[in-house]
């Protein structure tokens, strides 16, 4: 009857404990914005996450035509912005391109290369056959949080994931409250590359994205987490503050800077 009422005890602790983080916050009213408070202040840079359903018949053509424009935006000493990575996804929908860049300097560098590029012939005509192969396209503007890993180019060959969160509304200080504790429990292969939220576009997203030798390493070193004290009450935590999440298993191009 005591083991009984010990565990009953514990049951509900762990029920009462799961209703009032659905209702309760626990951090203290701001009176600033979070992306003042979760962004890095080192550094100014704003990244673009770009989504592109390709058609089926035409990833191939999207591919190659991409692979010989884009480095030329990369390179270019004029633009203010660098390619961060570019990818085709795997596992998840299908016939999709992610293309990840960085813009330094936030908003200025960003109106600077949009305005140089409307003057980029070569652009306009990539955009103008880029847009005959397309299903659908959207994109994000992003901030990087303070505690994440700076993205920086690395050697492959490795698979990425990026997971995307939509939150409920009102609660990105609350995850990068715990999230700036859960990250220390995911660095020990290197498989943090860069955690994001967003600004513009689809509002109270966020997106971490990850690096894998392949599918089983994926796998074995996210069951090893869950033996690290305290991994376990950060995601028991922060489950309900998702409203949305997905799991996107990328390829990088051959152009792309993380391999």
């Amino acid at each position: 009857l005591i083991c009984r009422g010990l565990v009953s005890s514990t049951g509900r602790s762990r029920e009462d404990s799961w209703l009032k983080s659905l209702f309760v916050r626990k951090v203290d009213p701001r009176k600033d914005a979070h992306s003042n408070l979760l962004a890095k202040r080192e550094t100014s840079s704003l990244y673009k996450l770009q989504i592109h359903n390709v058609k089926p018949e035409c990833l191939d053509a999207y591919n190659k035509l991409c692979q010989e424009v884009l480095p030329k935006i990369h390179e270019e000493k004029h633009y203010p912005c660098a390619l961060v990575g570019t990818w085709n996804t795997w596992y998840g929908e299908q016939d999709q391109a992610v293309h990840l860049w960085r813009y330094e300097g936030g908003y200025p560098a960003l109106n600077e290369v949009m305005s140089k590029l409307r003057q980029n012939k070569e652009f306009t005509e990539f955009r103008k056959e880029r847009g005959n192969m397309l299903l659908s396209r959207k994109n994000q503007l992003l901030l990087e949080f303070s505690f994440w890993n700076e993205p920086v180019p690395r050697e492959g060959p490795n698979i990425y994931e990026l997971r995307s969160y939509q939150l409920r509304p009102g609660t990105m200080i609350e995850w990068g409250n715990y999230w700036a504790r859960a990250i220390r429990f995911r660095q020990d292969n290197n498989e943090a590359v860069g955690g994001f939220f967003s600004q513009i576009g689809q509002l109270y997203m966020v997106h971490h994205l990850w690096a894998y030798k392949d599918l089983q390493t994926r796998e074995d070193i996210r069951n090893a987490a869950w033996h690290k004290p305290g991994w376990d009450e950060l995601v028991y935590y922060t489950v309900p503050l998702i409203q949305e999440m997905e799991s996107r298993i990328m390829i990088p191009l051959k152009i792309s800077p993380l391999q």
